[in-house]
């Protein structure tokens, strides 16, 4: 059974009155922009026009020799639902999804290439985190030549955007946009430099939304991706996606692709969490984060057998924290949440976009079905996640990122479908030495670690780092009474 557990995030409300604001900042400048008409022959000169001058080419210069191999990192199995999809076509086999950065090597440095969206006329440009990753110079190129190196404000690996600044006036920049808003099916226009080719535009419709595809690492990571058809390569990372008159709905940031070039499947990050990333790095430099707290997975047909209910959409509830916000609202396990502030959550992706948008301190409404048909909507105060010390954190997340491995304290279901006392279940796995060295599956729940027994994430984590050589994990599958074993070696 594949569980997502997602500690929302969301950033903190600020009533700061010299806060900054992109979208403001944006309208302040005066822009005429001609009526586009939809209806008989599809026109995208008004697009291209529009967005060409706003997309940047940016190279990211960095010493080999402070640079671990990221070559591992770029590429990721496909994931289960669309495997059982293509199973069966030779084709799709080797699927893989994969960063569409393009890396030049030398015996001197390594440069990679990507693009970038400036938003304000003063010179910030949004990108991939992935792009300038580690940079140690980012050069800036504008459509008409003119070069800038620029500094970094920001970054936010959780949805792998970064923000940077170049000290000029009176830039070219792309409006937003509302993704909220995109549809299926609507036409939407690609800006970037694939190749190195400068300023290349390219055509397609939405194929779907709120996709997660499992191509960012980071604990906690926020993938809720557009997907379309219109052709994006290496070297578009980071480029616009934009409507027909123009303005921003998307950043350009991973392909699907069996070969390592378009293959008809391009994946965007929404402008509504662009927004909400720019404007904090922005004025404080980092995204403020808090937790909604709840363990959650995607409805599907055996679950609303299960709860009798006659809808199979929606984000079922498996465990709620203690002392969470989701907590104190009311929230229960085995509910469904299918609403956040009047807007219809089908997938779990859906939902943690809507979440991540908000600040802790602020409500959401959150409407649910409880027992399979009683209807119910509650309100939560989202709360500022709690942290430990910057040295602990970033030790256990590399840590865990070096296993590759997304855990969660099993619950009191959970208990009695694998009929064991405690452990810890795999969540989600990620490229890591689990993956690469062991068979084992997402949803398996650890119950020791070399014959220790293992309870909470600190004993797990405390277990590994306590072990030179070889690695023994015990545990079980749900429904199954064999105990498992899975050795590697750190």
């Amino acid at each position: 059974m594949f569980l997502l557990f997602f500690v929302f995030q969301a950033c903190q409300a600020q009533e700061n009155k010299n806060e900054k604001d992109i979208e403001a900042i944006q309208k302040s400048a005066e822009i005429v922009t001609e009526k586009i008409n939809y209806s008989g022959i599809v026109d995208f000169r008004m697009a291209a026009k529009i967005a060409t001058p706003g997309v940047v080419n940016i190279r990211s210069t960095f010493n080999p020799q402070n640079q671990e191999s990221r070559e591992e990192d770029r590429f990721y199995n496909i994931p289960d639902p669309f495997r059982d999809f293509f199973k069966d076509d030779p084709f799709f086999r080797e699927f893989r999804f994969q960063f569409p950065e393009s890396p030049r090597f030398n015996p001197d440095t390594l440069i990679g290439s990507g693009s970038g969206v400036i938003l304000t006329p003063d010179g910030y440009i949004i990108t991939n985190h992935h792009v300038v990753k580690n940079a140690d110079e980012i050069n800036i190129t504008l459509f008409d030549g003119r070069s800038y190196t620029a500094s970094v404000i920001g970054n936010d690996p959780q949805t792998d955007l970064s923000l940077l600044k170049i000290e000029e006036k009176g830039l070219s920049f792309i409006r937003y946009g509302e993704s909220d808003i995109l549809e299926v099916g609507e036409w939407v226009v690609a800006v970037g430099n694939p190749f190195n080719l400068a300023s290349t535009v390219t055509a397609g419709i939405v194929s779907a939304k709120a996709r997660n595809i499992n191509i960012l690492t980071d604990q906690g990571a926020v993938e809720s991706f557009i997907q379309t058809d219109a052709a994006v390569n290496r070297g578009n990372s980071g480029g616009a996606l934009v409507t027909l008159d123009g303005k921003l709905v998307g950043i350009n940031t991973a392909i699907a692709t069996p070969t390592g070039v378009y293959a008809g499947y391009a994946f965007a990050i929404p402008v509504d969490i662009v927004k909400k990333v720019a404007n904090d790095l922005m004025n404080y430099g980092t995204v403020k984060r808090g937790v909604l707290g709840i363990m959650i997975r995607n409805m599907n047909s055996t679950l609303a057998r299960e709860l009798k209910m006659d809808r199979a959409n929606g984000v079922y509830v498996d465990s709620v924290m203690l002392n969470s916000a989701a907590k104190n609202a009311g929230l229960k396990e085995k509910d469904v949440i299918i609403g956040i502030d009047g807007v219809e959550t089908l997938s779990a992706a859906s939902l943690q976009e809507l979440i991540m948008r908000k600040r802790p301190g602020e409500k959401v409404k959150i409407s649910l079905i409880r027992n399979g048909v009683e209807h119910i909507e509650l309100v939560a105060t989202l709360k500022e996640q709690e942290r430990t010390t910057d040295t602990a954190i970033s030790k256990n997340v590399d840590l865990l990122k070096d296993l590759g491995v997304e855990l969660a304290e099993i619950n009191e279901e959970d208990r009695k479908r694998y009929d064991v006392k405690s452990g810890l279940k795999i969540i989600k796995l990620f490229d890591g030495k689990l993956k690469r060295n062991t068979s084992i599956r997402e949803g398996f729940v650890i119950t020791s670690i070399n014959n220790k027994a293992v309870t909470t994430l600190q004993s797990f984590l405390q277990a590994i780092e306590g072990q030179k050589g070889g690695i023994m994990l015990e545990g079980k599958y749900a429904g199954d009474p064999t105990y498992y074993y899975y050795a590697f070696g750190l």
